[in-house]
C-alpha cells in the first residue's frame, strides 16, 4: 500500500458462487485497468451501455446489511464491500470487474477468497505515480450512540480503531486497533467473516434479504452462542470483521487514506454518511501523490 506508483492486478481472474441477500448465482471476474481509471465495476447483464458502474461514495443507493452501489441508468451491485476492502488490503488502484448478476458472491463471508484470487493474479505496477487523500482536519458524523471520526495522522496508511459492543455475551464488548501496512490487511482482517443472529433470519428473509445466507457464510449466533461447528476462527472475528467492513467502505472515497479511522459500533450507514462528510469538506482533506511517474511497467506478484 506505499509504494510510490499505481498498480492493477497482472491476469484476469474469476470465481462464482451466490449472493447472500439474493441468493442468486454470480460470476465475478476481474480484469487489469490502466492507470487512473480506478476501481469500476461492470454488470455485463445489463442492457449495452448501461452497465458500469464507478467504485465511489456518491454511488451508493443502499447500506441496509450491505453496501449497495447504483448508476445513472439504475443498475445496481450490491454487497461489495467485501470485493473492496480485499483490493484496498493489497493496495491495487485500478481494477474491471465484471459480473453478471446483482450482487457480489459472498463466498465464506469474508474477504479472504477475493485476496488469494487476486495473490493468483499478481500484481502488476503501472508508470503512474499513485495518490493519496491525506486527512488535514478531523470529521466526524453521529448517529445515536454510533460515532465515526477520521483525522490527521503522521502515517501514511490507514490506521483503523473499533468498537463494538452488543448485550449479547457471545460477543459482549471487542475492540481493536491496527495499521494497514502492507500484509497487515492478510493477517490480521481478511478472514473475518459476517456474523448475524438466529433469531432475525425469519424477518430478514420476509425483506427479501439474507435468502443466500447459511453457516458456510455467515457466523450466525442463537441463545446458545455461535452454531457454526467449527466455531470462530478468532476471538474477536467480530470486531475484525466490522473494520475489514470498514476497510471496504472507506475505499470509497477513490484513493488510498493517510489518517486514523475511529468508529463506536461502526456500520455500513456510518461509514458511507463519514465518506460523504469528508467529501463535502474540502478544508479537511487534499490529494497528495506518492512519487513520481515511472517510464516503464513492470510486472511482480503479488505479497
Amino acid at each position: 500500500m506505499t509504494g510510490e506508483r499505481q498498480t492493477t492486478i497482472a491476469r484476469k481472474v474469476s470465481c462464482a458462487g451466490v449472493g447472500v441477500h439474493s441468493g442468486a448465482r454470480a460470476c465475478l471476474t476481474l480484469l487489469p485497468a490502466p492507470a487512473h481509471s480506478g476501481i469500476r465495476f461492470v454488470r455485463t447483464d445489463a442492457p449495452a451501455g448501461t452497465g458500469e458502474i464507478p467504485a465511489h461514495a456518491e454511488s451508493v443507493s443502499d447500506t441496509q446489511l450491505g453496501t449497495t452501489l447504483t448508476n445513472e441508468h439504475g443498475v445496481s451491485v450490491a454487497v461489495v464491500e467485501h470485493l473492496l476492502a480485499a483490493v484496498a488490503g493489497l493496495g491495487i488502484d485500478n481494477l474491471r470487474i465484471e459480473i453478471d448478476g446483482p450482487e457480489v458472491p459472498i463466498m465464506d463471508g469474508s474477504s479472504s477468497v477475493f485476496y488469494e484470487l487476486m495473490m493468483m493474479a499478481g500484481l502488476k505496477t503501472l508508470g503512474a505515480a499513485r495518490r493519496r487523500i491525506r486527512i488535514l482536519e478531523t470529521v466526524e458524523v453521529r448517529d445515536g450512540p454510533k460515532r465515526a471520526t477520521l483525522s490527521p495522522s503522521d502515517n501514511d496508511v490507514l490506521t483503523l480503531r473499533a468498537r463494538i459492543e452488543y448485550d449479547d455475551q457471545t460477543i459482549g464488548v471487542q475492540q481493536m486497533a491496527l495499521r494497514l501496512a502492507p500484509g497487515m490487511f492478510a493477517r490480521d482482517l481478511a478472514f473475518a467473516r459476517t456474523y448475524g443472529f438466529a433469531r432475525d433470519v425469519d424477518m430478514l428473509r420476509a425483506m427479501g434479504l439474507a435468502r443466500g445466507g447459511s453457516l458456510e457464510n455467515a457466523v450466525v449466533i442463537d441463545e446458545n452462542g455461535v452454531m457454526n461447528p467449527e466455531g470462530l476462527r478468532i476471538e474477536d472475528e467480530f470486531v475484525r470483521h466490522k473494520m475489514l467492513d470498514a476497510v471496504g467502505d472507506l475505499m470509497l472515497v477513490g484513493a488510498p487514506i493517510a489518517g486514523d479511522y475511529d468508529a463506536v459500533q461502526p456500520g455500513h450507514s456510518l461509514n458511507n454518511k463519514l465518506v460523504r462528510a469528508l467529501l463535502a469538506s474540502p478544508t479537511a482533506w487534499c490529494w497528495e501523490e506518492a512519487g513520481a511517474p515511472a517510464l516503464m511497467e513492470e510486472t511482480r506478484a503479488a505479497v
